[in-house]
């Protein structure tokens, strides 16, 4: 059985042995959903991931909002996917996982943590591979560049017992060492080599990825670059050696490699799982992907004069006593001097402009709407204008044209609307779809005349 597999955010994994019919259902081995069920149990933050359900008289268990890679102790490697490109891939549509995988990258790289990300079109093109093998190889891509430029040395302080004297006689360690052993000496020198932190840590690197590969062309660059590094030991304590680590004038070529082999070694993500064996994941939370996506591609949108502020905690919606509880931050603020003028939230979720009824609203949240109620009246005093921001797909192209018109306590309308807009993703810059109608509000002023469909 193939130990790969892809699947979308909310798929579902079952156990290979009961296999059965199912068009719903991914087929992963007995081992590996063994793995994941003890974890999905678990009382740990790690099983936020994943959820044990049943579904076509199955146990399963069903991925979360996470995108990313996990690699379970028996060798499957679960690819998980933006559910923005599932309904494509429900209509067989080959290219909808390409897709996805482009967006998840791109967002990605408006994450500090991998802002070295190469997200040009072409390039992310020609990488039809999985998530972790797309990662490895740019990793290499930036050790082959950094060997091209050079392999830095340093002066190294080292002691040694040699058969010649070099540097300072250590005169204590030498009666004691070589008191009958004349012949030799016990000194102290310092060597201009290329054993420093930053190669231990990248040959570390490098050696972790020749396990986690899955890509023929991957394996055999990490072999070529290999034999840079023979000379150079692996990190005995990588995190000593982050620590330790200096990057000089003229290593600005190292800052790529060490940033990959941070995430490497280290697993840097917002998930890591640990278990009684030890597993590869790098999974990352959508929602906090998108909101930092759409807030790095804002303020190219939007007119000189304006501020957009992220994350605003000034205000609070309740007092009790003399405390105030309850903080109101909404994702993004947009203001003219001191003065709010939009919020804007952003939302991980699909919504699907046909379904313009009472009854599936769109599919938005009743506690949605509440919060951003809540938000107009402590930020806006009640009149203006908000944003419910959305993934664009297949089924939301385009920003509802009819704003939610917010009322008073006897039904009559107010001057607090809320709109909702969807965010294409797309790698060379994302686009903000707005309705042609918010065009007579003050929203026109503020942003970029683009930005209206």
């Amino acid at each position: 059985m193939d130990k790969s597999i892809t699947v979308f955010e909310y798929g579902y994994l079952a156990d290979e042995s009961d296999k059965k019919e199912s068009k719903r259902i991914n087929w992963i081995s007995s081992a590996a959903f063994k793995y994941l069920k003890q974890l999905c149990l678990c009382n740990e933050s790690e099983s936020s991931f994943i959820r044990l359900r049943m579904i076509d008289n199955t146990e399963v268990l069903q991925t979360q909002n996470y995108a990313g890679v996990i690699l379970t102790p028996d060798g499957t490697q679960i690819e998980i996917l933006p559910k923005i490109g599932k309904a494509a891939y429900q209509l067989q549509n080959k290219l909808a996982e390409d897709e996805s995988r482009e967006s998840l990258l791109v967002m990605l790289a408006c994450l500090g943590s991998f802002r070295h990300i190469k997200t040009e079109a072409a390039n992310i093109k020609q990488q039809k591979m999985p998530l972790l093998d797309v990662f490895i190889s740019q990793f290499l891509a930036s050790v082959n560049h950094l060997i091209k430029r050079g392999l830095r040395s340093d002066y190294t302080q080292r002691e040694d017992n040699l058969r010649y004297l070099k540097g300072k006689l250590q005169v204590g360690k030498q009666l004691k060492h070589n008191l009958v052993n004349k012949h030799k000496f016990h000194v102290e020198f310092e060597e201009f080599i290329a054993d420093r932190p930053e190669n231990r840590i990248i040959h570390s690197a490098l050696n972790c990825v020749k396990k986690l590969s899955r890509s023929m062309a991957n394996q055999r660059l990490q072999q070529e670059l290999a034999f840079a590094f023979a000379d150079i030991p692996v990190s005995r304590d990588h995190h000593q050696d982050f620590q330790r680590q200096r990057i000089d004038r003229g290593m600005v070529h190292y800052e790529t490699p060490l940033a990959w082999a941070k995430l490497i070694l280290n697993a840097v993500s917002p998930l890591t799982m640990k278990g009684s064996h030890s597993a590869t994941s790098l999974l990352f939370p959508m929602e906090a992907v998108f909101e930092s996506y759409v807030a790095a591609q804002l303020p190219r949108l939007i007119n000189d004069g304006f501020q957009l502020e992220t994350q605003t905690r000034s205000t609070k919606l309740v007092k009790h006593g003399n405390s105030d509880w309850f903080l109101l931050k909404p994702d993004l603020l947009i203001r003219e001097g001191i003065e709010p003028l939009c919020v804007l939230d952003t939302k991980w979720k699909n919504i699907d402009i046909s379904k313009a009824n009472g009854t599936d609203k769109y599919g938005l949240s009743q506690a949605d709407i509440y919060q951003m109620f809540a938000y107009g009246h402590n930020y806006l005093g009640g009149e203006g204008d908000m944003f419910l921001i959305f993934p664009y797909h297949d089924k939301f192209p385009k920003a509802v044209e009819l704003p939610f018109v917010f009322t008073d306590k006897d039904g009559e309308e107010s001057q607090l609307r809320l709109w909702l807009v969807p965010f294409q993703i797309q790698a060379d810059y994302g686009r903000l779809l707005m309705p042609d109608r918010a065009k007579s509000t003050c929203v026109q002023k503020v942003f970029k005349p683009e930005v209206f469909s």
